[in-house]
């Protein structure tokens, strides 16, 4: 299985069963290495919230491809008046695909659907989540945008992670250290930190949160992934 990372949140995962894209903040991400033109196949899309760094080109993708946007039901009901298809899920529930299986979890952000005219209102887009996906018998963690919360411990025992994927920016979500202790609730074999650098606000030093974790919970590796670079697992 590929975990290929394109900046910001977003990660595509590639395996034996499908393929499948999650917050596919691409066209305004200065970060990125693709585009939403370089997705032609795909077999699902996750979104964890409406914000637009996260939505990002989800709707475009979507259409062109057919791929159904899977995400909390106000934001796929949204989704679903541009012409997507769309499957609707909530927090706890799962429901498994022909790609793997996926379970939502609470992610402790907002969500709100942006304008994509200038005529359009804010639109209440349901609660923010974060994505368990499990595929070829292993757990991923896309924590989506959030803060430390104490369930991720229960998240960790019930599920044996790979991988997780954790926002080390601040401000908006978890920094450094909280995404250290988060990692310590949820033991996973792997780190992957996302969400930061793409804006001033946001600025991190990646190579800093792998020397503490290393430091603070040496039984998860920490793995920097540059936009364009996998993690085969």
């Amino acid at each position: 299985m590929e975990i290929r990372f394109h900046g910001h949140a977003c990660f595509e995962i590639i395996g034996e069963q499908g393929r499948i894209l999650i917050d596919p903040f691409l066209r305004d991400n200065p970060t990125t290495d693709l585009g939403p033109e370089d997705f032609t196949q795909l077999d699902g899309i996750l979104v964890t919230h409406g914000h637009a760094d996260h939505l990002g080109d989800a709707i475009e993708i979507s259409r062109k491809t057919g791929a159904p946007i899977i995400g909390v039901f106000e934001l796929a009901r949204l989704c679903a008046r541009y012409g997507t298809n769309t499957h609707a899920m909530h927090i706890g529930g799962k429901h498994t695909f022909n790609f793997g299986t996926v379970r939502l979890t609470q992610a402790l952000h907002g969500s709100v659907f942006e304008p994509r005219e200038e005529e359009e209102s804010y639109t209440y887009a349901g609660v923010a989540c974060g994505f368990l996906i499990q595929i070829e018998g292993k757990w991923l963690y896309h924590a989506g945008d959030t803060g430390l919360f104490g369930d991720m411990e229960l998240i960790g025992r019930r599920h044996p992670l790979e991988v997780a994927m954790l926002p080390i920016g601040d401000n908006y979500t978890m920094g450094q250290e909280e995404a250290v202790y988060a990692t310590n609730l949820l033991r996973p074999k792997v780190v992957i930190p996302m969400h930061y650098n793409t804006f001033p606000l946001i600025q991190q030093d990646p190579v800093e949160f792998v020397d503490l974790l290393q430091r603070k919970f040496p039984a998860s590796k920490g793995k920097i992934l540059l936009p364009g670079e996998s993690l085969m697992i």
